[in-house]
């Protein structure tokens, strides 16, 4: 964010809609699609918690342990990914102030370096956790399906794409700031980046489940 903004707005929860709009248009470091997929996160878990929600009618009583459990689950999911955005920005900028950090002698440019390898460890670990929140969103969506509320079906299918978008785009950044890093910090994302395409894999097919479900 920038310096004004930062000043007045400490979180992207403290932040009005337009005010993290104009900072994600404006030319800023951050907020970035880091950001950008942790939100895709919190919404698609806020999706999640609303048809939960919807569905503690009298003819749901029999699933209703079930359904409080999810939407306990999804409040959850939703406030990690929403520190989740707070945290990127965070780890963005340490990333920046580390490739600024002095070089002239051989002392410092060892210092710099040890830093940016930590900026870029840290900046590559914060997508990987959104990637966790987003297999969570689809799981919930998914035992959500066949229990909830039918008038609502349509949004745990958009809670998906949400689960989706945030896994897909939690990729790009992860990739970016493996690929920084060089050999050596492949293995640690490896998991993660085959989770990804299950998360893609799962997200899809919910949302085919969903529109087989409308057209019924």
């Amino acid at each position: 964010m920038t310096q004004d903004t930062a000043q007045a707005i400490t979180t992207f929860g403290d932040s009005t809609l337009q005010g993290y709009l104009d900072e994600l248009a404006a030319k800023v470091p951050a907020p970035g699609g880091g950001a950008v997929a942790a939100l895709h996160a919190a919404q698609g878990a806020a999706l999640v918690a609303m048809v939960a929600r919807y569905t503690t009618r009298a003819k749901d009583a029999d699933n209703r342990e079930v359904i409080d459990r999810i939407i306990g689950a999804a409040d959850a999911a939703r406030e990690r990914a929403l520190a989740l955005a707070d945290a990127d920005a965070t780890a963005f900028t340490a990333v920046g102030n580390a490739y600024k950090l002095p070089k002239e002698t051989e002392a410092e440019q060892t210092a710099r370096t040890e830093a940016i390898t930590a900026a870029l460890l840290g900046a590559a670990r914060v997508p990987a956790a959104v990637v966790a929140e987003a297999d969570e969103i689809v799981s919930l969506a998914t035992e959500l399906l066949p229990i909830g509320n039918p008038n609502v079906v349509t949004d745990i299918g958009a809670a998906a794409d949400c689960a989706r978008a945030a896994a897909a785009s939690s990729q790009l950044n992860i990739a970016i700031n493996v690929a920084s890093l060089g050999t050596g910090s492949e293995p640690e994302f490896a998991p993660v980046l085959t989770q990804i395409d299950e998360v893609i894999a799962r997200a899809d097919a919910l949302h085919a489940d969903v529109v087989a479900a409308i057209a019924r």
